[in-house]
């Protein structure tokens, strides 16, 4: 849904609008921040023209190239970052910070960009400028990431808890083991790149230097979380070994199975290709008691190698 919201103080009390014409009738001092959610050209061109700044393009916002992701000049800082949604695709945004007043860009609704608003809300004298506003929606944002680590931990620890026996095998473990590995390594690659973004703001000569002590908290959430994904990984690793190593295991069976049947009926085999054969003097074909004999002989075979293989403890 295309919205635009301007967030600004009057008489001490924090206001919105979604008119951009409210630019031209406030202070811009008291200006601290304007979300661009899926607007149109002519709204981003007419904020351009009136904030002195530029606005990327799509594709501009979706390079991964270090340049791309963090621009500063004497007085502005350009930020690019992908925040993760809840079904694990990547929302590209645009931060563009200029004389105290903060710029998103944005096209799709995010649940860290609405819980930043309540907390404006809630505490207004803590968000005097946009660099305040641009910190608490990382620190909501990295938040968000945790849980999301959190739970994909969650998912991790029931799918162990299923696999315990080779009666539990299943093709859609090994497919739920694929997918996990997919969103761990895609909240890693998230998160790395927040924590680019962030060094690059704490080298900032004038970044506010009260925030300062708050980006290096972020930081180090950013690094604590590093270890979880780590962790993530090396359980589903040795989720994958075990279940290739059960199904080896069944598989061996399997082949244990015939081999021991193949060998039981090896003796009743030679016995019987033994008293085909087509020749014409042989004792036996006119004994009266040779059919009966030649069936006991193939029991017994069969039994002595199954005992055999019994008391070697092979079955």
């Amino acid at each position: 849904m295309s919205e635009l919201r301007m967030f600004y103080h009057e008489d001490g009390k924090l206001k919105i609008s979604k008119n951009i014409d409210t630019l031209k009738k406030i202070d811009l001092k008291e200006l601290i921040w304007i979300d661009l959610n899926d607007v149109s050209e002519a709204i981003e061109s007419e904020l351009e023209q009136f904030l002195k700044i530029y606005i990327q393009e799509d594709e501009e916002i979706e390079e991964i190239e270090m340049s791309s992701r963090y621009m500063q000049t004497d007085d502005s800082i350009v930020a690019n970052s992908n925040f993760l949604q809840e079904n694990f695709t990547l929302e590209p945004i645009s931060f563009i910070l200029k004389n105290g007043i903060l710029v998103s860009v944005r096209d799709a609704e995010l649940k860290s960009f609405n819980e930043t608003i309540k907390k404006i809300y809630a505490n207004t004298k803590s968000f005097p400028t946009g660099y305040h506003v641009l910190v608490t929606l990382l620190e909501t944002r990295v938040e968000y990431d945790a849980d999301m680590i959190e739970d994909a931990t969650d998912q991790i620890t029931n799918l162990s808890k299923t696999l315990n026996t080779e009666d539990d095998l299943d093709q859609d473990i090994l497919i739920r083991i694929k997918d996990l590995q997919e969103k761990v390594m895609i909240i890693r690659q998230n998160i790395m790149d927040k924590q680019r973004v962030v060094s690059n703001m704490l080298k900032c000569n004038f970044f506010p230097e009260e925030l300062l002590p708050r980006l290096s908290m972020i930081l180090k959430d950013i690094n604590s979380l590093f270890e979880y994904t780590r962790f993530g990984f090396d359980r589903l690793d040795y989720l994958q070994d075990t279940f290739l190593g059960l199904v080896n295991l069944q598989q061996n069976k399997i082949i244990k199975i015939f081999t021991v049947v193949s060998v039981i009926f090896m003796p009743p085999t030679l016995i019987a290709s033994m008293y085909g054969m087509n020749f014409r003097f042989m004792p036996e074909l006119n004994w009266k008691y040779g059919y009966p004999f030649s069936i006991f002989v193939m029991i017994l075979f069969s039994a002595v190698v199954l005992y055999y293989f019994r008391r070697k403890k092979w079955l």
